[in-house]
């Protein structure tokens, strides 16, 4: 049986075709599949939890007619307690029937409760997965760019020494416990490759170290050092 298209369905076509899949004995598998997923799965446990009110709004009706109808048997003598035991046989049974799918319908809205909570969280997961994976490459982006100063010896701006300690300040939940972890531990140990250093890329790194533990982010052997020589010799014209 091919699930139907829900939006083209009513409230009451809705409804109707939802009462039929609350029983687990007699539901149509890709039916209830079709009713809880992502699409519908709102709507779904809000008629669910419609059709439970009016069924109970039903059992407290026929409880106050009954009452009702005994306290009219007793002022018939009887006659009217005849008629009273004649009509039980038929109230019990109808009671019994709206209260076991009332019951059902109970268990039908615990059951689309439990599937929202898990459609919820693994949405959740995706997203909080996508936004991880972006801050690991704004934290590698922000890393090559440090390294880029380190390596060509060009004088960084308060500003670059700004981006580059959010590496060090900026933390994430790492490990079983969800400890908090700084991006540039995470990118040593989790988020890039770690490959043997080589001569050039230790002074690399300890110029970076520098540069981070420089007074209000800035270094003075970084400050205020010109960059032009005399051609053809060495001569450094701050000396």
């Amino acid at each position: 049986m091919d699930a139907p298209d829900f939006s083209t369905l009513d409230d009451e076509q809705y409804s109707d075709l939802l009462s039929g899949q609350v029983h687990p004995k007699f539901r149509n598998p890709d039916v209830w599949a079709a009713l809880t997923s992502t699409e519908n799965i709102e709507r779904t446990r809000a008629v669910l939890v419609d059709m439970h009110q009016r069924t109970a709004a039903t059992l407290h009706r026929k409880k106050t007619e009954r009452d009702a109808f005994e306290q009219e048997c007793r002022a018939r003598g009887a006659a009217g307690k005849q008629a009273w035991f004649q009509s039980r046989p038929a109230y019990e049974d109808s009671r019994r029937k709206t209260a076991l799918f009332h019951q059902k319908v109970q268990q039908a809205i615990s059951e689309v409760t439990k599937a929202q909570k898990a459609n919820n969280r693994a949405t959740s997961h995706l997203v909080s997965n996508a936004a991880r994976e972006t801050l690991r490459q704004l934290a590698i982006a922000v890393q090559r760019h440090q390294a880029t100063h380190a390596k060509t010896g060009t004088i960084a701006g308060q500003e670059d020494y700004e981006l580059w300690q959010l590496l060090d300040r900026l933390t994430v939940p790492c490990g079983p416990n969800q400890e908090p972890t700084t991006l540039r531990t995470m990118l040593d140990f989790y988020w890039t490759d770690v490959e043997v250093r080589t001569a050039g890329e230790q002074e690399r790194a300890a110029a970076e170290k520098a540069m981070r533990q420089a007074p209000a982010g800035r270094s003075g052997q970084f400050t205020g050092v010109p960059r032009a020589r005399h051609v053809g010799n060495q001569k450094d014209l701050s000396a």
